[in-house]
């Protein structure tokens, strides 16, 4: 892995931040080569988050012990899994770690932002990005990438900026088992691509994401976004005082009041084609003219 940083980095034109991280080997060595690792890498990033293949945090430390003579194992390790994986966060200081997919899921959810906490008010349905837009709802990309920076306020919902691509379904399919199997590690992913399957429904509202920045797609279409989302969450039960709980209830008040259902009816029935809304704004147009000409007729009269 430290060799792959120092790839990741020369493919970047970056000299590496530290001497340790620099790739020593030869250049046509058949495993380590930048040429060879430059290839392997993208497997190597999805085998080392797949549940099965997780070796605890304390035979990293020896294995590096080697290496760093003893000195801040725990912290080299974390900077070295973070880096590996493109994270530019830090999760010093946020206790101690399983396994390397439990440091690179707190990478995801660092930094953290202050919310209030679970709403226990029962399961709320979250309409999909283009009904929440219909109902006056704008989006907006958060300030921080942390899975949990989602917050609703004002009509603005913000959400953080993710990338997605090959490597995401397998990532998220992987930390979302670890959620469910390890008790006390917390729901926040699950919560988070729950949230996301509920606002996305087809190509659509993807679509819709991407204008505003909050999605970044390396997939071939809209659709395979959609549909990948929608994927992910089958057979998937989340408890309704998740860490999103109090976000979807707020959104559920403000899409329930009286004039954002009208909003949403009206817009989504009459003025979705853009045509209709010419229309009606013409009728009015000659409705007021005629108003005015009567007036004046009246006026003249007498």
């Amino acid at each position: 892995m430290r060799i792959a940083v120092a790839v990741e980095e020369e493919k970047n034109n970056h000299a590496p931040s530290d001497p340790f991280f620099s790739n020593d080997y030869a250049p046509n060595d058949p495993i380590f080569s930048t040429h060879r690792l430059a290839y392997m890498t993208p497997y190597i990033k999805r085998d080392m988050l797949m549940l099965e293949n997780q070796l605890p945090m304390l035979v990293l430390e020896r294995l590096v012990a080697v290496e760093r003579d003893g000195k801040e194992r725990e912290s080299y390790i974390h900077e070295l899994i973070l880096k590996f994986h493109h994270l530019n966060t830090c999760v010093s200081g946020t206790g101690r770690f399983l396994h390397v997919m439990d440091v690179f899921r707190k990478g995801l959810l660092t930094p953290e932002k202050d919310q209030n906490g679970p709403d226990a008010g029962g399961d709320e349905t979250i309409r999909s990005a283009t009904e929440l837009v219909e109902a006056g709802i704008h989006f907006q990309a958060s300030d921080t990438p942390s899975l949990k920076d989602v917050s609703f306020g004002g009509g603005v919902l913000r959400l953080p900026v993710i990338k997605v691509d090959d490597a995401t379904e397998s990532m998220f399919l992987n930390i979302m088992t670890f959620e469910r199997l390890h008790i006390g590690a917390g729901t926040e992913v699950t919560s988070y691509v729950t949230f996301m399957d509920s606002i996305i429904n087809n190509e659509g509202d993807v679509a819709l994401l991407h204008t505003h920045g909050i999605i970044q797609s390396a997939l071939g279409s809209d659709k395979a976004v959609a549909e990948l989302f929608n994927s992910l969450c089958k057979e998937v039960t989340l408890a309704s005082n998740n860490s999103l709980a109090a976000v979807q209830k707020k959104i559920s008040t403000f899409c329930g009041t009286r004039w954002h259902k009208w909003r949403a009816y009206l817009t989504h029935t009459h003025f979705k084609n853009p045509w209709t809304i010419f229309s009606l704004i013409a009728a009015i147009l000659l409705f007021a003219i005629a108003i005015i000409q009567t007036v004046y007729a009246v006026l003249a009269y007498y």
